[in-house]
């Protein structure tokens, strides 16, 4: 029994849960679903009734979200085949024990892709979402993944290596598993232009990125800035050489920059785009040369007074680039060539020129090797401003949706394109 002014009453408690879903997103069905408890009290007697609203408590809130066929899946920007691409639903990618699913914050469209879709550089494949380049949020973790947790902001390198691997323990991470198969991403396996992605090996191919480090950074140094350096840890440029990187795109740019870190003395760029030049110049470039204006090797052996260069890297061009820069090369000069060769047979090495085989001309090939701490190191150079990578991103997208654009643009290469980046959330 229950007093209220001065009468009897009979209490009756009443419990009423309320859920209103509330739809944020009809194409995706994303739900926001709110749960409340209302508490009310009865008092009755034979002639009057009265309700007292105790309290009103939420009890639950969440937000659920499911894809237009209900099930675990995801759009992505991937090759359809040979020639042809387009966006496409996929299952959303798995994490096991040592691996990581990241959610993209930025992402950047390379050269590879064109290769690998237009020139069929890697064979044929089929609904294979593109894309080597970027950097994200970690959304889920492996249970034996130590030093990453969900929310962290992440660096992850296009070569995303097996460190447990026989190859990488020998020194050769980028073959980790076969020539080559380091390099995962938009290869082998689903890149990175989905709403999702998987790291393997998480704590040795993630980096954390540093405050300093913007997300449009970040994505340079997925593929350009380490394969552009490894160009030059290739040819093994030291103090005072004279260096002819031949292609100036956003590899061969980081190449000059590489080069110069190095202490090259003359840097001989081969290159004609204004925006290239300009940038090049930036990084440390002396001198250009165009293979519209004649041969290149004519054009370095006139510049250097007959000598030629003591190094090399080779950042663009075809399979016929390689013989005039065998021509320009001094004896017991060395070439680091980091250019994706997507056709052609084979190499063209000039006899006589190359010493008959014994003069000491040497070219390394070579996948740069990936993994967190060359990230950590490379991203330590633009903390400290010995290396700014702004200069190679001329064209910028918000928005996932514009991956494709990106994409078409890199394909088309305007003259004021170096690097895009499609900027994706924070």
């Amino acid at each position: 029994m229950y007093s209220f002014a001065n009468k009897t009453y009979r209490l009756i408690p009443l419990f009423i849960t309320l859920k209103i879903p509330i739809f944020l997103d009809f194409d995706y069905n994303i739900i926001l679903l709110l749960s409340f408890q209302i508490h009310v009290n009865i008092l009755t007697n034979s002639r009057y009734s009265h309700f007292l609203i105790e309290g009103l408590h939420t009890k639950h809130l969440m937000t659920l979200k499911k894809t237009k066929n209900g099930g675990n899946t995801m759009k992505g920007f991937a090759m359809l085949e040979i020639g042809k691409t387009g966006w496409i639903e996929k299952e959303r990618p798995k994490c096991g024990p040592l691996d990581a699913i990241i959610k993209p914050l930025a992402l950047s469209p390379c050269t590879s892709d064109i290769h690998t879709v237009w020139e069929g550089a890697l064979g044929d494949r089929h609904n294979m979402i593109l894309g080597h380049e970027g950097c994200g949020v970690v959304e889920e973790v492996g249970e034996l993944v130590k030093d990453f947790k969900v929310g962290d902001r992440v660096m992850v390198a296009a070569i995303t290596p097996d460190w447990s691997s026989l190859e990488a323990q020998g020194g050769y991470p980028m073959h980790s598993g076969g020539m080559l198969s380091g390099w995962k991403f938009s290869n082998f396996k689903d890149g990175v232009f989905g709403e999702y992605f998987h790291v393997n090996d998480a704590d040795g191919n993630l980096a954390h990125m540093p405050e300093a480090v913007s997300p449009e950074e970040a994505c340079m140094l997925s593929d350009m800035v380490p394969t552009g350096f490894h160009g030059v840890e290739l040819a093994d440029i030291q103090f005072g050489d004279t260096v002819l990187v031949n292609g100036i795109g956003p590899v061969g740019l980081m190449s000059v920059a590489g080069a110069n870190l190095k202490g090259a003395s003359r840097i001989i760029c081969v290159g004609t785009r204004p925006a290239c030049r300009e940038a090049a110049k930036k990084y440390g470039a002396t001198d250009f040369i165009s293979y519209k204006e004649g041969s290149i090797d004519e054009q370095v052996l006139e510049l250097t007074g007959g000598k030629g260069v003591d190094k090399a890297i080779v950042a663009g061009g075809g399979v016929e680039s390689f013989d005039p820069i065998i021509k320009a090369l001094k004896p017991c000069g060395k070439i680091g060539n980091v250019n994706y060769l997507g056709s052609g047979t084979y190499v063209t090495i000039p006899r006589v020129e190359w010493g008959c085989g014994m003069g000491h001309k040497m070219i390394t090939g070579g996948l740069m090797p990936g993994g967190r701490l060359r990230l950590e190191k490379l991203a330590s150079l633009i903390e400290v401003g010995k290396l700014d990578v702004r200069h190679l991103i001329t064209h910028r997208f918000d928005g996932f949706e514009h991956v494709e654009d990106a994409l078409m643009l890199m394909k088309d290469k305007p003259a004021d394109l170096i690097k895009p980046v499609v900027n994706i959330g924070k």
